[in-house]
């Protein structure tokens, strides 16, 4: 197989099994498992798991990280407000409305960071970035209030959880970047993973919720676990890393349609054709910009080699 096509179906394949671990999520949380001990579980394994990965793979990577005191103290800031936050506040969104809903409205976080950095560096966005801006903004009201002025089409927590993961997950983006670059994606994120699997159930004492273990609970709990994280993880990374960072962010792009379609297919959720306008207009402000940063990286690349 081409090597190209290789690393453009790993992604492909981590961004639909992405979808499978937020129907996994909301499978689990319709069927007994409170949403504290399931932050807690997919915290713990995922970490666990991701951890062990880092010290087989990336041996000094990991050991040099655990030895600094000053990289432990950064990697615990992105597990707080990065991966524990968004992890949570993503599970909330899905309760209060579903996987599809949710992880589209995540989505929105590349437009948040977008706008971050053009007020930091005090200049107004070109034109596609505006543009992408405006379809982020106007499909996010679209899905909330379905084009009505009088009320919100989902319940408000619904709405609030789901904003709050896009900014969340915004904080997971950029928090880890330069740590990734020096330590590897999964010392960082399994530590992290790891730290906030420990600090959260501490938090919110999520022993004492009952662990319901049925054999569908359990086929859930490898579905957000091991498929959609680990698996999801791990398939990103080394298709990311055949076919680029920015070509890989563009087609992990399917995860909201792979959530859709499960949220329909598993749990018979009803969505209108409004509800495809706003998520359209969401992918569409979202593809701009990774398009963007495509044909930039691919602009420099020939100046390059023509000089």
């Amino acid at each position: 197989m081409d090597k190209n096509i290789k690393g453009t179906i790993m992604v492909l394949v981590a961004g639909i099994t992405w979808g499978i671990s937020g129907i996994s999520g909301q499978y689990l949380m319709a069927n007994g498992m409170n949403i504290n001990l399931l932050s807690s579980l997919r915290l713990i394994v995922s970490g666990l798991l991701l951890t062990v990965m880092a010290m087989v793979y990336q041996p000094q990577h990991f050991s040099l990280a655990i030895r600094q005191k000053r990289v432990l103290a950064k990697i615990a800031v992105f597990a707080l407000i990065g991966l524990l936050m968004n992890q949570y506040a993503y599970l909330m969104a899905i309760q209060y409305t579903n996987a599809g809903t949710a992880t589209v409205l995540q989505y929105v976080a590349p437009i948040l960071i977008l706008a971050y950095v053009s007020a930091k560096k005090r200049q107004l966005p070109d034109l596609s970035e505006s543009v992408a801006i405006l379809l982020a903004i106007l499909g996010t009201f679209i899905i909330a209030t379905h084009g009505r002025f009088d009320g919100l089409a989902i319940t408000p927590k619904g709405f609030f959880w789901g904003l709050f993961s896009a900014v969340t997950y915004s904080f997971y983006i950029v928090l880890p970047a330069k740590l990734i670059r020096e330590f590897g994606s999964f010392t960082v994120v399994g530590l992290g993973m790891l730290m906030g699997g420990v600090v959260f159930p501490i938090l919110t004492r999520s022993w004492q919720y009952p662990l319901v273990l049925t054999p569908d609970n359990l086929l859930a709990l490898f579905g957000t676990i091991i498929v959609g994280t680990v698996f999801a993880y791990t398939f990103f990374l080394k298709g990311s890393a055949i076919i680029g960072a920015v070509k890989g962010s563009l087609l992990a792009a399917i995860e909201p349609v792979s959530s859709v379609f499960f949220s329909v297919m598993v749990m018979h959720e009803i969505f209108y054709s409004i509800d495809f306008t706003g998520m359209f207009l969401i992918l569409v402000a979202v593809l701009m910009l990774s398009l963007r940063d495509l044909f930039m990286v691919r602009k420099q690349w020939c100046t390059m080699n023509k000089t």
